[in-house]
């Protein structure tokens, strides 16, 4: 077993900005930075997501959100201060940081972040969101909000966003 992670290497790096159209159809991607303050913070992205969708004046599609990142999560929940903090205590709950996870150990892992809990804590809340576009707007409910997980901060994290859809 390596002590090493494998790495994923794209031919061609991934495009800061890329736009392709046909007729009405629009695909439009970029990335973007968000920085983080705390080693476990939530962050809402809602009114940003919303306002990129609004900018390229799709009527009908998807908004596609991805967290470039291992332990930086992406989600849809409310946000509400008493419920941030139940979200931290559920995941702290979850998956104790202090645990002995293997990741955590030189004698089986290389990453000296010792962030085995924030790795597991994101497959909890996963990393990307699809989200539909109808009549200009993206598609939520009434209490939801478009939220990021900063699992293992503080840090500056990359994430990726992309729309598809006819204007």
């Amino acid at each position: 077993m390596s002590k090493s992670s494998t790495v994923t290497v794209r031919e061609t790096p991934v495009a800061p900005v890329a736009t392709a159209s046909v007729g009405s159809l629009t695909i439009h991607g970029e990335t973007f930075l968000i920085e983080t303050d705390q080693r476990v913070e939530l962050v809402d992205l809602t009114n940003r997501i919303m306002d990129f969708a609004r900018k390229f004046n799709v009527r009908e599609g998807l908004v596609s959100l991805w967290s470039m990142h291992t332990t930086c999560s992406v989600f849809i929940n409310e946000f509400q201060t008493a419920l941030l903090t139940d979200i931290r205590a559920f995941l702290e709950k979850m998956v104790a940081r202090d645990e002995e996870w293997l990741h955590n150990n030189p004698d089986h892992s290389d990453c000296d972040r010792m962030n085995a809990d924030a790795h597991l804590r994101a497959l909890l809340l996963g990393h990307s969101l699809t989200l539909q576009i109808s009549g200009g707007e993206v598609v939520l409910g009434q209490w939801q909000r478009i939220l990021m997980a900063e699992l293992d901060g503080p840090r500056a994290r990359t994430l990726r966003i992309q729309i598809f859809g006819i204007s």
